[in-house]
């Protein structure tokens, strides 16, 4: 009898042997692609993508590892994206494409950000709830014999999980892991929360013991919806204000003032995805007209935004490389 003999990918020929990820990454997301497989070359080998334009403005894109030699068939690929615009977005939708066609053994899409998580309902009809249609994108993405992984981090309404189905699957993240380490070196014995949904979500990362949990609410004050502490006591607390992220800020900027009224000996803040559409992070750096936290630290989930911020802002702190793991990638290996 002929001795059988495994087609296994070599991923898998020792179990004991983590297998190195192929590692692409979208233009924006190459900085940090580059730094994790600096870092952790036993762990990641990454392929430089060409995310070029034709003169009509078509994509011209080159996906890395194919030339000389095709290095992407029967191994484990890891592609970081970003959404940040719809032009990139559906450029990085081809690729996937390209990359499920292409033989590998597995895909793992990581996308700290989901831009569409806030849009996941119908309040007049015809609007399209682009939660629903990115999902269905996702769902209807080529197989490579198993599920495309969806890594994000922080998603804002949780039931997005489930609106995919078939060739894709979420695998939900938080960042708060990048913020703890901080909290102890910055003195800080408050977590407060701008919401009862962000308490809920947030409030169990924390220990009960070592931190006071503050939430705040906004109640009816004649006319207007103001910010007020529902729960807990701010007088002299070093307070950080925790949520999944902030567009322009407005209940972050109440809450936080509304804490340094009641006392608080100062106030931060930590949001996992810094949107600031049209730069309002600008009303929260020194001088501006939002400039109430001592430090605001953001991870890199939106690098085309918080770049810009951090370099520019003094206040604002960058908790980035542990988003996607390049300096603190967790032990029981995510990817």
């Amino acid at each position: 009898m002929a001795e059988y003999t495994s087609n296994r990918p070599r991923a898998y020929s020792n179990p004991n042997k983590r297998a190195i990820r192929q590692l692409l990454a979208a233009e924006a997301c190459e900085p940090m692609a580059r730094r994790m497989a600096a870092e952790h070359p036993d762990r990641f080998k990454f392929h430089p993508t060409t995310w070029g334009k034709f003169p009509d403005g078509t994509d011209k894109i080159i996906i890395g590892g194919y030339t000389p030699t095709n290095e992407l068939a029967g191994e484990h690929v890891v592609l970081l994206c970003s959404f940040h615009n719809n032009d990139v977005t559906w450029s990085q939708f081809q690729v996937m494409i390209v990359l499920l066609q292409s033989f590998i053994e597995s895909l793992t899409v990581v996308l700290p950000f989901y831009p569409v998580g806030t849009m996941e309902r119908v309040v007049t009809e015809g609007e399209v709830a682009t939660a629903n249609t990115y999902a269905q994108m996702f769902s209807t993405l080529p197989s490579c014999g198993r599920p495309t992984r969806l890594m994000t981090y922080d998603i804002h309404t949780l039931q997005n999980r489930f609106y995919l189905s078939g060739a894709t699957l979420a695998s939900l993240h938080t960042t708060i892991p990048c913020l703890l380490p901080l909290l102890g070196p910055a003195g800080v014995d408050a977590v407060a929360f701008p919401d009862d949904g962000a308490a809920k979500r947030f409030k169990h990362m924390f220990d009960a013991d070592r931190y006071a949990i503050i939430v705040c609410g906004k109640v009816r004050d004649g006319d207007k919806r103001v910010v007020t502490v529902q729960d807990g006591d701010a007088t002299g607390r070093r307070v950080i204000v925790i949520d999944d992220l902030v567009q322009t800020g407005g209940t972050l900027y109440e809450c936080g003032a509304k804490l340094l009224e009641l006392g608080a000996a100062s106030v931060s803040a930590f949001v996992a995805h810094g949107v600031f559409p049209r730069d309002a992070w600008r009303r929260f750096a020194r001088g501006g007209d939002r400039d109430v936290f001592s430090k605001f630290y953001v991870t890199n989930s939106i690098p085309t935004t918080t770049d810009r911020c951090v370099s520019a802002a003094s206040c604002f702190f960058l908790r980035g490389d542990g988003v996607w793991g390049s300096r603190r990638l967790p032990k029981n290996d995510v990817f």
